[in-house]
């Protein structure tokens, strides 16, 4: 199977090439400054704390591969764990029930689909 060629950086100026949105430089900076700048306090205090770092320790164990990849053939990584009806909309969580393992590329498209981050 083919692999798709590495696109530059969006971050102004980078030359780096990879194969998401960011290099892992500019990703960490703005993942930083979202979470500083844009994400509200509530979230933030959730995603920081013990309880769901252990949840998303144990998910990323039990599925360490990306769902939505190996739907399409393709064994990636995961890197996140995903609320599959997001917390704002009413879904639990906690509940492994409402959890999936996620690549960056596939967290970030779905995250553009809900309206979250960045299709604001």
């Amino acid at each position: 199977m083919p692999i798709k060629p590495k696109k530059p950086c969006a971050y102004p100026g980078c030359p780096k090439l990879t194969d998401g949105q960011y290099c892992e430089e500019h990703k960490k900076l703005t993942d930083k400054q979202y979470n500083l700048y844009e994400r509200d306090k509530t979230s933030q205090r959730f995603y920081q704390s013990t309880e769901w770092k252990t949840v998303k320790k144990r998910h990323l164990a039990i599925e360490p591969l990306c769902r939505e990849c190996k739907k399409n053939g393709v064994l990636t990584k995961a890197a996140m764990v995903d609320h599959i009806l997001p917390i704002k909309q009413g879904g639990a969580a906690l509940d492994d029930n409402n959890l999936q393992s996620l690549c960056w590329s596939c967290h970030s498209r779905k995250s553009v689909k809900e309206g979250s981050r960045w299709g604001k």
